[in-house]
């Protein structure tokens, strides 16, 4: 659920998307696995040590009837590093402001390993039952086709950058992160920027208006969609490629 609140044309840092001072406690271990790369605090946030480690990649896997939860821990259970977004989301219960967690995207779950890793997964019986829909399956580039087979579709993959600048959004603990569809943007900027200052800094992505709100978009491929909360203009600048 969205929060309709107007932001100030200026703000604080700290004030950028309204959050509440009273956010309750994190969740400490549904987001990232215990054998997920390392994170580190800096000023800007989150940071994820994103670093290219032999052959691993980052692979989308769909998850069937957003059995994320399951997922994740047979994902886990094989010693595979695996990222789940979570929302912060706002309730009030009683009168009283909480923030509560659930899924950002109950139908995806983000594995980095090898390809013979992930194929060996999805290949395990309690991923792939003989009757039932797959828990797990890979979610496909439909932008490419194999070199061996072209009329295939390779299994998607992250590039290291697009998928540290995801973490680095979907780590920040803000009620108003959300994920949208393209039905819901309307393009304020066709530029990508990055924003300079606040919890948001140096996250890149398109200026849309969404929810009556100027935002960030950061978009890790198509149909997966995510949304900073309200960032002033004087708090980005077009993104330079180095």
């Amino acid at each position: 659920m969205e929060d309709n609140t107007k932001q100030p044309p200026t703000a604080d840092a700290s004030l950028y998307n309204g959050q509440p001072t009273d956010t309750g406690s994190s969740c400490p271990s549904a987001r990232l696995t215990s054998c997920t790369p390392s994170i580190s605090k800096n000023r800007g946030g989150v940071s994820v040590e994103n670093v290219p480690f032999e052959n691993k990649q980052w692979f989308v896997l769909r998850v069937s009837y957003g059995r994320i939860i399951k997922a994740k821990a047979l994902v886990e259970a094989k010693g595979l590093e695996c990222y789940v977004p979570l929302r912060y989301k706002e309730v009030r219960k009683k009168g009283k402001k909480r923030i509560i967690t659930e899924s950002l995207l109950s139908s995806f779950l983000f594995v980095h390993a090898s390809a013979e890793r992930v194929d060996y997964l999805l290949q395990d019986k309690s991923i792939k039952p003989l009757e039932n829909r797959a828990l797990l399956s890979y979610y496909y580039d439909h932008t490419s086709h194999c070199e061996n087979s072209p009329t295939k579709n390779p299994p998607l993959v992250i590039s290291y950058a697009a998928m540290d600048n995801f973490i680095r959004l979907t780590s920040i603990h803000n009620p108003h992160i959300i994920p949208v569809t393209s039905e819901n943007i309307k393009y304020k900027l066709g530029d990508e920027v990055v924003i300079t200052k606040g919890e948001f800094k140096d996250i890149r992505g398109r200026v849309a208006r969404i929810a009556g709100q100027q935002r960030v978009l950061v978009e890790l491929f198509d149909g997966c969609l995510v949304a900073t909360a309200y960032v002033p203009k004087n708090a980005m600048k077009p993104y330079v490629e180095h």
